[in-house]
């Protein structure tokens, strides 16, 4: 048996979200075409009968001296020090091809067994792959291009038998039934989240964040189940940021719940209520004492 925890490193955008997704075969993380979607560390946990191999999603790489930022550069920085192996996942629509090459000789320096992931592969006309190729004979690396969003399944079984190599031998560290250390609470805060950078846009998603206030789990009546009742709070930065999430007539807003519902029906396999409301908070992502009600707390 081989187990252990497999961080992945990355620009912001590069990817990871799609590729935990497509290796733990369930969604685990939110996805987004914009930057900086995750947030927090999330480890998706992929079983099979010889391996348990624990992947830790991370924020992309970034610089940050105070507030949401540092906290994002400090839960980078904590899932490096925690991986038994480094995913360096290089996309190679990045504008810049430094950038690609900073993070494969940062992944190099970290003295720990790494595998290199070239995605969105559909987006490159072979040029640049090979350039990172190149580079990566020359460092020794083990290299996989994938395009994982066309095909999850393939990505699933290329990449899985280089991890299955590097990883240590040892028990599994989760029950082989769970495929998220993630709370039911913490899956539909994030699915609310999506859906609203889904449906706005600019810097509006950067100055937003989601509190569950309320998850009832009603008592079963005559053995029938009880609809959980669930309230959300989408808390945004700006004043102005309001009647964007709401749209005319709240028609954005109710639009962002029925989407939530959808998706959280299905992870719950169940029909919920939902409730959503926005609540304003000035500059929450400079506020200390917003980003710890937020869990947002690094350790630094």
């Amino acid at each position: 048996m081989k187990s252990g925890f497999v961080s992945l490193i990355g620009l912001p955008n590069a990817g990871k979200s799609t590729l935990v997704n497509a290796l733990v075969g369930e969604k685990v993380g939110i996805v987004s075409a914009k930057p900086q979607t995750t947030r927090r560390r999330v480890v998706g946990i992929y079983n099979d009968n010889e391996t348990q191999a624990c992947f830790i999603d991370s924020p992309g790489k970034i610089k940050g001296e105070s507030g949401l930022n540092r906290f994002l550069e400090c839960e980078c920085e904590a899932v490096l020090k925690d991986g038994d192996v480094l995913l360096a996942v290089l996309n190679v629509d990045c504008p810049k091809l430094q950038d690609l090459l900073d993070i494969i000789h940062f992944a190099a320096k970290q003295k720990k067994p790494w595998l290199a992931i070239v995605t969105k592969t559909d987006l490159d006309d072979g040029r640049r792959e090979a350039i990172l190729r190149q580079e990566l004979v020359q460092l020794k690396a083990s290299t996989v291009a994938v395009s994982v969003a066309k095909n999850p399944n393939a990505a699933r079984e290329r990449v899985m038998p280089f991890i299955r190599e590097l990883l240590p031998a040892g028990p599994p560290l989760f029950d082989g039934a769970i495929y998220t250390t993630q709370s039911e609470r913490e899956l539909v805060a994030e699915i609310i989240r999506e859906k609203c950078f889904e449906n706005v846009h600019k810097e509006v998603p950067y100055g937003l964040a989601v509190r569950i206030l309320k998850f009832e789990e009603p008592a079963e009546s005559r053995g029938a189940r009880g609809i959980p009742k669930i309230e959300a709070e989408i808390i945004v930065a700006k004043e102005s940021f309001v009647p964007i999430v709401l749209g005319e007539n709240g028609r954005r807003i109710r639009h962002i719940g029925v989407e939530a519902r959808r998706e959280i029906e299905k992870l719950l396999g169940q029909q919920i209520f939902l409730k959503t409301h926005v609540k304003l908070k000035r500059d929450w992502p400079k506020s200390s004492a917003v980003m710890r009600e937020l869990g947002y707390v690094s350790n630094d």
